[in-house]
Formats: C-alpha cells, sequence, structure tokens
C-alpha cells in the first residue's frame, strides 16, 4: 500500500492512484437507507476492473452534499493537494455534491493536480461535449430536486390552511387513527401540569429540570434530563392555551372556522413562522486539526405568512395558570448579573472535560465575605445525568496558577510567534493539510457570478426572440439564482476566514510587540481584563482535570515538532507541572521535563 500520510514523494510512475469516496446525509439514511458499505464495494470493482490502485477509502456518513464542510471532502482535498492521485471516484455525482457549482470548484482544483472526478453514473467523456452532457444533467438533478421541494413545501402549506397536520406533535399529543388531527395524550398531560404549576409558583429552568430529573420524567426525546430550552418553548407554546373559537376564528380560513365548536376551546399551533437555514462550518480546534458543527440560521417570517392550526383541547389547563407561568419566566428575565465589576481572568477561556462551558459564579459566607468561582454550567441534576464530576474552583488559585504559567511563556517571545504563525497558516490554508489556495476559490466563485450575469441577459434574449417560454425562462433565472447565491455566500465564507487571518496577524503582532516593549516585573503588574485580552490573543483554551489544568494555545513545540500546537498541563501547586510533550522550559516550581 501507498503511504496516506499526505506525502507522495516515493510513489512509483505508471501506477493509477485513485481515491475512493462514499457519502450518505442522515435523511439518505432514514428514508432508504442508502448503504456506505455498498457505495464502496462497488467503487472497488470499478477501480480493480480499470486498473486503479486504491490510495485511500475515505467516507462521510452523515454529512450533507449541499456543502463543502465535510471531514472526508476535507481530506480528499488534502490528499490531492499533496500530489500522485489520479482520480477520486464516487458512485454517483451528487455523492461528491449536490450543486453543480461546488463540482465546477472541485473540478478545477482537482485539475491543477492532475487528479480528475469519476462517477459510476458519469455519462460524458473528458471531451467540451461530455463536460456539457455531465453539468446539463447535473442541472436537471438540481433541478428535480427543487421542483420536489417545491411541491412538498406547497402541499404542505395547503395542509396547514386545512388544519392538517403538518409538524411534529407538541410533547402531550398525538394523531389521532384518522392521521388528520391532533389529540391529547392522556399520560404525559399530568407532566404539562407539573411544568405549568412550577413554573407559576416561580421555579425558574433549572428547577424545573431538576424536579423532573429526580422524579424520573423523561423528555421528549426519551432523555433523562429536560434541555432548558424545551422547558421554556413548552411554557411558551400557544398549543397549550386555551382560546375560544371566536379567538380562533380571526386566525383561520372561514372554511375551518365553520367547523369550530362554540362550546370547545382550542390550542393553536404554529406553522410557517420561521426560516430555518442549516449550513456545515469546520474550524480550527486548537490542536492542529479541525473540528465541525452545524450552524442553524432562524429567520421570523412576516406574521401575516403565519398559519394557525387550531388543535381541541381536553383536560386543558386554566387560562390562568398559563398566563402567570408565562409572566413569572418573563419576570425572571434580565435581573442584574452580580459582581460584574470584578475582572475575571479566565471568563470565557474555560471548558469542563464533560463538554460543557464553565461559567462564573460569586458567593458571601454569613460574615459577608464574598467567595469568587468558576463552575460548570450543568448544575444539579444536569450534572448527575452527564456524569460530571467537576467541582467548583477556586477563582483566585486558578488564576495565579494559569497566570504563572503563561508568563514565563511570555519570556519566549519566538515560541508565541512560532505558534501564532502556525495558526496563521492553518485559517490561511482553510484546513489541516494546507491543500486550500483562497484566492484561487475567490477567482473561481466571482467568475461563477460573472457567468450568471452573463447567462442571465442571454436567456433573456433567446426568450424574446421566441427560443423559450416564459416558463422556462423562469426555470433557468431560479437556477441561477441559486448558484449565484451560493457564489456569494461562498465569498462570504472566505471573507471571514481572511479576517480571522488579518485578527491572528494583528494579534501575533500586538503580542510581540508589548513583550519587546514589558519588562518581566511589569507582567505581574497587569490587570485581570488585560491578562484576558493576552489569553484570548494566544487562544488558549483551559480544561480543568483531576490533576491540574490542560492548556492549548499558541504555544509551538519546536521545528523538530511543528506539526501540532502545544498541550500542556499545568499542575496543581503542590505538584509537579509537568508537560504532555518534552521540553526544557523550567521556572520555580512548575517545569517541563
Amino acid at each position: 500500500m501507498p503511504p496516506t500520510n499526505g506525502s507522495f514523494a516515493g510513489l512509483k510512475t505508471g501506477i493509477l492512484y485513485a481515491i475512493l469516496y462514499a457519502r450518505v446525509s442522515t435523511d439518505e439514511q432514514a428514508r432508504s437507507g442508502y448503504s456506505l458499505a455498498q457505495q464502496i464495494e462497488a467503487l472497488r470493482e470499478y477501480a480493480q476492473r480499470e486498473g486503479y490502485q486504491v490510495l485511500e477509502e475515505i467516507i462521510d456518513p452523515g454529512q450533507s452534499g449541499a456543502s463543502l464542510e465535510r471531514p472526508g471532502m476535507d481530506r480528499v482535498r488534502d490528499l490531492v493537494a499533496a500530489g500522485g492521485v489520479s482520480v477520486v471516484l464516487a458512485q454517483d455525482r451528487d455523492r461528491i455534491a449536490r450543486e453543480p457549482a461546488y463540482h465546477y470548484l472541485l473540478r478545477k482544483e482537482f485539475e491543477e493536480h492532475g487528479t480528475k472526478i469519476r462517477a459510476l453514473n458519469d455519462r460524458g467523456d473528458d471531451s467540451p461535449e461530455g463536460e456539457l452532457t455531465d453539468g446539463i444533467l447535473d442541472q436537471l438533478g438540481k433541478y428535480e430536486r427543487a421542483k420536489f421541494a417545491q411541491r412538498s413545501r406547497r402541499g404542505m402549506l395547503r395542509k396547514a390552511k386545512e388544519a392538517g397536520v403538518c409538524s411534529r406533535p407538541p410533547y402531550g399529543f398525538r394523531v389521532d387513527a384518522s392521521g388528520k388531527r391532533l389529540v391529547i395524550h392522556e399520560p404525559e398531560l399530568p407532566v404539562i401540569w407539573q411544568i405549568f404549576r412550577l413554573a407559576a409558583e416561580g421555579f425558574g429552568l433549572l428547577a424545573i429540570q431538576s424536579r423532573l430529573y429526580h422524579e424520573g420524567v423523561l423528555s421528549p426525546t426519551g432523555k433523562p434530563l429536560w434541555d432548558l430550552q424545551m422547558i421554556k418553548k413548552l411554557v411558551e407554546n400557544d398549543a397549550y392555551k386555551p382560546h375560544s373559537s371566536e379567538e380562533v376564528a380571526e386566525l383561520v380560513s372561514p372554511e375551518v372556522a365553520a367547523a369550530l365548536d362554540p362550546n370547545k376551546v382550542y390550542g393553536i399551533q404554529w406553522y410557517n413562522r420561521q426560516k430555518t437555514t442549516t449550513r456545515t462550518v469546520s474550524e480550527p480546534d486548537g490542536n492542529g486539526g479541525r473540528r465541525y458543527r452545524k450552524s442553524r440560521t432562524f429567520q421570523w417570517r412576516p406574521r401575516e405568512e403565519w398559519i394557525a392550526i387550531p388543535i381541541e383541547l381536553e383536560g386543558h389547563l386554566p387560562r390562568e395558570l398559563v398566563d402567570q407561568a408565562r409572566a413569572a419566566f418573563e419576570a425572571s428575565k434580565g435581573h442584574a448579573r452580580k459582581h460584574l465589576t470584578r475582572e475575571w481572568e479566565l471568563r470565557g477561556l474555560m471548558r469542563c472535560s464533560c463538554g460543557s462551558k464553565i461559567g462564573t459564579r460569586s458567593t458571601k459566607d454569613k460574615r459577608g465575605a464574598l467567595y469568587h468561582y468558576y463552575v460548570c454550567r450543568r448544575r444539579g441534576a444536569a450534572r448527575k445525568a452527564y456524569g460530571c464530576t467537576q467541582g467548583c474552583i477556586r477563582a483566585e488559585p486558578a488564576e495565579a496558577e494559569i497566570w504563572s504559567f503563561v508568563s514565563g511563556l511570555l519570556k519566549d517571545p519566538e515560541r508565541i510567534e512560532a505558534g501564532m504563525d502556525r495558526l496563521i497558516e492553518q485559517e490561511r490554508a482553510g484546513g489541516v493539510g494546507g491543500s486550500r489556495d483562497p484566492e484561487q476559490e475567490v477567482k473561481v466563485w466571482a467568475g461563477q457570478i460573472s457567468e450568471c450575469v452573463r447567462l442571465r441577459a442571454a436567456y433573456q434574449d433567446q426568450q424574446a426572440a421566441g427560443l423559450m417560454t416564459l416558463d422556462e425562462l423562469g426555470e433557468r433565472l431560479r437556477e441561477l439564482e441559486d448558484t449565484r447565491r451560493i457564489a456569494e455566500a461562498e465569498l462570504e465564507v472566505l471573507d471571514a476566514r481572511k479576517e480571522r487571518e488579518e485578527e491572528l496577524e494583528a494579534d501575533r503582532d500586538a503580542l510581540l510587540g508589548y513583550m519587546a516593549a514589558s519588562v518581566p516585573e511589569g507582567l505581574d503588574a497587569l490587570t485581570g481584563e488585560e491578562r484576558n485580552k493576552v489569553y484570548r490573543m494566544l487562544r488558549l483554551e483551559i480544561t480543568p482535570k483531576p490533576e491540574g489544568y490542560e492548556v492549548r494555545g499558541a504555544f509551538c513545540t519546536s521545528e523538530a515538532m511543528d506539526a501540532h500546537l502545544r498541550v500542556w498541563m499545568v499542575r496543581r501547586p503542590d505538584k509537579l507541572c509537568v508537560s504532555v510533550d518534552p521540553g526544557a522550559w523550567q521556572s520555580g516550581r512548575m517545569r517541563w521535563s
């Protein structure tokens, strides 16, 4: 097998190396059981038949083809950039990407390294005519997906206007046998009563969460711990608030209003209130790699576009109880936080080993003495549910230990500069392997926008000449608008990456200038706010451990070990402070060995 560490200097010439790529989204898995194993098996057979030697098999489980920010695709692009790859194989063209614009970007990027993209369902060849054929098929596939989504949305809107079931039933409701309306689910009704009673009595979200957990009440998702936002949304949901038939009639169509029973009360389930956009985002993980997360943005639609679906309520909550619970929640908002005048040196930099962020807390004892702590934000029942064992951390000792460690590093500007340069290089490359060329990507996406403008004018000229109908023109213009929107979104991502790069460079120069102008004795005179600023410039990430604090940041190891940023372990005051990696720095009771 050839090496798969990104270095292909030793590959024999004359051998055609292939990367096998398979992808399946979560929706596809749930809908049709689309198999990664089946894709890989088909690609193996094709590679063997065509005489390719498989360099690496890469899969992207649960990843959408509507984005290029995928762990597997990043790995493919890194391997291609390293050189020596003849072809990237996928079963279908939409496994590589669902958007023709992304196909275009990857094809141009891979061509610079002598690599081609092949799919088992390709219809064309390498000729201009073949590329045109595949491009047309990509556009047709995109058109069919868009039409399907459009028909589905129109159908759901029509169903909602007819008071049909259009979304997941709220907690405490189920779809009846006919599948056309929601009815109350009696076993969950006592839990709803309990939540509203506790809220009306002044219990906060954490207190309600803890009560439900200790009583063994499972959340709507089946987990032992209720999400705080889930409790909040339940109290604010109009499905539990009784409305008279007259109130509901003002919100629904005349046909739906005519079917309302004037002797009954109804809850309201709202449909089409928000537009949700989901995007995959990749970012440096602070350890030389990248992490991937889903970014969701919510945009409220105009009030007149909301659709009210009435739900008949039986054994319903008193309206006074619902109003009281909501008023209690509203009254608890906006309370001024105590002791904000304290300069928390590590605020926003610490994360618990259970995964939650670490916040701050100040308390007074009976004598009025004030104590400050860093605490895991998972408190009460949440700590037990997630197995968190992290106790409160006294602020003053923790801040002193971390500052003693960091101030020692600040005496070695070369190490800091090398670490910051490494971060800048990763941000500039947009990946771990440094395979990205931001300037080239900008040119590609800018070219796509220019092409959309050109084609728009050409299509309009064709319609004016009678070569296409108005319906055909509308479809073509919608396709161009989608492509233009994608290109503009990718340009925004590249602009954001450039801004982060410039911010890192500014922080590096500021740190080096500060260290050059400071003397060791002056470091200890920094205020808590100034120290926090220094930590953020260093991109510090701190995780408390039983034996000390795991610290990550812009600390370069050495020229021989410059592949990753360093991870240090700052020990407790009564223990030796030993780094994870070998080093040479030594100071007082803290040293590296």
